[in-house]
């Protein structure tokens, strides 16, 4: 069973979503980019993927001149696991701040021990 949304209201999801990382965090994530997408070519179940160095990987003099790194969520692939318009508003904000997490450095693992898995 999948969810109908509009693209414009899933955005608004995603930017609430961001708007739940606190402050301190929030002003130490540059040089990143959100995407949307519809669904991930590769693993089409993918609801969220974080690509680029993670802050604890970085070395200023190599980072510099970089592309921005990404965090795309896959719209179509989180409407398809959700049986309500709220199930979407929790899991858009469980895979943004999942997502988020990996650009500082946090694992998997760590992540699903944290409860954002």
């Amino acid at each position: 069973m999948s969810v109908s949304m509009s693209e414009d209201r899933f955005e608004e999801l995603v930017g609430d979503a961001l708007d739940q990382i606190p402050p301190e965090l929030a002003r130490a994530i540059d040089n990143v980019v959100v995407l949307i997408e519809p669904r991930n070519a590769e693993d089409p179940h993918l609801l969220g993927l974080y690509q680029g160095i993670a802050l604890t990987d970085r070395v200023d003099s190599q980072y510099g001149g970089m592309l921005p790194d990404t965090v795309t969520i896959y719209r179509d692939a989180i409407l398809d696991i959700c049986a309500d318009a709220d199930e979407v508003v929790d899991e858009v904000a469980i895979t943004v701040i999942h997502e988020i997490a990996h650009y500082f450095g946090i694992d998997e693992d760590r992540l699903h021990e944290l409860g954002w898995g």
